[in-house]
Formats: structure tokens, C-alpha cells, sequence
């Protein structure tokens, strides 16, 4: 095996034009860690934002990164090497992943490559029955929807508030999804109309019919009207949009619901929350293979189905990138094309 493979890499912070395809080198593996000979890898808010260097968030968040960085968390493809301590995957398995998340967050993860490591333990063997490009589309979304809405599955500290994240019973509660067309956002859907809850999606009008299909039971398009005037009396907003007014969603949710911010940055509601009595949390994916697998069944049985919007070539992930700065995003934007 050579020691060299194509990657896209940034050699600084800007625009998608600073991708470029170019040979890297290839990863070495760590005792407890897998190489993966990547077939498909999903792009994510994280891998724009770094690409960026983070400048639209506050000061603190700006990384100090070396280059050349590596973006990407989330691929699919099979296992080409294993190292000294790993016995839970072989030569040959599919596997998928969400890697080195949050912890790869400032200096890249690897996934825009030929080849990458991952900590075995945040590895997950391919849900049988999907290609390569909807299993490489579904981490980082996918646990995301599935750790604010089913199980957190870690203690680690919260970044974002003092207490610690904690789900809510869906059976028989109504549910809103603001940004419910979006990667996380038609995840969501599925997994709340799976656990029993009614579901509200919240989109523009093009994706009424995906959502309906996907399991909503209500759909408003907030182009034409705002989903907080529209519905009261929610048990649970899920807002996986973010931005600024987010604090209005208070005034659909039941005293005693609940509003869950994917992206909780300018959120000035805590007050009016508090005298409604309504929780408000946060928290911050991180990776996991047991959570992986978890989900798996649920996706090789077409439970849960990843949404594709396109897909690009590796060599072209600059365009892809461009993609996803239009915004409207339909599921999720996948590379392929790997060597």
C-alpha cells in the first residue's frame, strides 16, 4: 500500500475556492484505532465553518490550527487496516462513522480523503441493505437528532450550559421541527414520529412532500407564514436552524415544554423561559459507535431514511462546498468519487 493518497485539503482559512485536491499523506494507525479506505463522505455545518476559520462565531470559538487541515467527520467504506488492540472490526468490513467528533473540530478530522483513521470506538459496521453514500450522509445528523431526542449516551461536559442535556418522552406529545428539510432536521422527523410523537416540520414549500412522506403529520411553510403564530400548546420545539429570534418559539410551547437549540449561539430568551416554565437545553454532538450501531436496524429496515440533496466528486468538493453556502439544503450533500 502506498504511502500517499488524494485529499482535499485546506491550506488556509477562507472561501471554498481554499479546497484543494492534491496528495497527502496517508494516516498511520494507532494501537486502538481502524483505517478506512473511504467510499463516501457527508459535508457538515462543522466543515464550513472550520473551512472558514470560524469567523462567523464568537472570538473564542477562532482555532489556532496547523495546516494543511483535512475537513470532514462523517464517511462510510471498509476497513483496510486494523491496529494492535482492535478485535471488533477485520480487514474488509463496511463500516461508517462520525470521526474525531467535537475533538477533531479545530484541526480537522481526516474524512475528505482517500484514507482515514478512526478510534474503533467510534466505528460502526455499515447498516446492510444502503449504499455508501446514505450511510456516509447519516452520522454526524444522525446523532445529532438522536442524542438531543433519544439518549445522550455520554457524560462529558456540556460547552454550552451549566447541566447536562436530558431527553423528553415523545409518545404522545407534540413535536415541532423548525428547519425539518435540513440534515439533522428530516432526521428529526423520522425519529419523533418513530417514538409515538405528532409531528410539526417546519420548511418551505418544495419539501412539504418529502416531509409528509417522511412521517409529518403537519406542515407549515414558513415562507409564507410564521410557524409560532400558526400551532400553541407544543410539548417540544426542536430548532435546528438557529440564528437570531429564536426566543419566539417560547410562545408556542405549552408551561412545563420544552425548546431544543442545535445551534443555541444568540439565544436571549432564558427570562421569558424561565417564567414559563419551560427548559431550554443544548448540547454538543460527540462521536460514537455504539450509538452507530444502535441506529443501525433502524436504517437497514428503511425506518429512518438519510435524504440525499447531491453528491460531488471528492475532486470537486469546492463546488460542493458552494453548494451548501445557497443554503436550502435538501438532506444532505455527500462526496464520492474516491480513489
Amino acid at each position: 500500500m502506498s504511502d500517499m493518497m488524494k485529499a482535499v485539503q485546506l491550506h488556509a482559512f477562507g472561501g471554498p475556492e481554499n479546497l484543494k485536491y492534491e496528495d497527502a499523506s496517508r494516516p498511520l494507525v494507532g494501537d486502538d484505532e481502524v483505517l478506512v479506505k473511504v467510499h463516501a463522505a457527508s459535508l457538515n455545518p462543522p466543515d464550513w465553518y472550520l473551512r472558514d476559520g470560524y469567523r462567523a462565531l464568537p472570538p473564542e470559538w477562532w482555532p489556532n490550527s496547523s495546516f494543511p487541515i483535512i475537513l470532514g467527520t462523517d464517511v462510510s467504506g471498509v476497513v483496510s487496516a486494523v491496529g494492535n488492540n482492535v478485535s471488533d472490526f477485520i480487514i474488509g468490513d463496511e463500516v461508517y462513522s462520525m470521526v474525531r467528533f467535537p475533538h477533531g473540530m479545530l484541526e480537522g478530522s481526516g474524512a475528505y480523503a482517500d484514507y482515514v483513521s478512526v478510534p474503533s470506538s467510534e466505528l460502526a459496521l455499515k447498516p446492510r441493505g444502503i449504499g455508501h453514500v446514505q450511510a456516509a450522509g447519516a452520522p454526524m445528523s444522525l446523532l445529532t437528532a438522536w442524542q438531543f431526542l433519544i439518549e445522550l449516551g455520554h457524560g462529558a461536559p456540556n460547552p454550552f450550559q451549566s447541566f447536562q442535556h436530558k431527553t423528553i418522552p415523545l409518545a404522545g406529545r407534540t413535536v415541532l421541527i423548525n428547519g425539518a428539510s435540513g440534515g439533522v432536521g428530516h432526521l428529526a422527523v423520522q425519529l419523533a414520529k418513530w417514538k409515538g410523537a405528532r409531528v410539526i416540520a417546519v420548511a418551505s414549500s418544495r419539501n412539504e412532500d418529502l416531509l409528509r412522506d417522511l412521517g409529518a403529520d403537519e406542515f407549515i411553510d414558513y415562507t409564507k407564514t410564521a410557524a409560532e403564530t400558526e400551532v400553541d400548546n407544543v410539548d417540544l420545539v426542536l430548532d435546528a436552524v438557529g440564528g437570531p429570534d429564536m426566543e419566539r418559539f417560547l410562545s408556542c410551547i405549552k408551561p412545563g415544554g420544552a425548546l431544543f437549540l442545535v445551534n443555541p449561539l444568540s439565544f436571549s430568551g432564558m427570562n421569558e423561559a424561565g417564567k414559563k416554565n419551560i427548559t431550554v437545553s443544548t448540547t454538543q454532538v460527540r462521536s460514537s459507535g455504539a450509538q452507530l450501531s444502535e441506529v443501525c436496524d433502524l436504517l437497514e429496515k428503511g425506518i429512518i431514511r438519510v435524504v440525499i440533496d447531491s453528491t460531488y466528486p471528492l475532486a470537486r468538493a469546492s463546488t460542493a462546498h458552494e453548494r451548501a453556502a445557497k443554503g436550502s439544503i435538501q438532506g444532505k450533500i455527500v462526496l464520492t468519487n474516491f480513489n
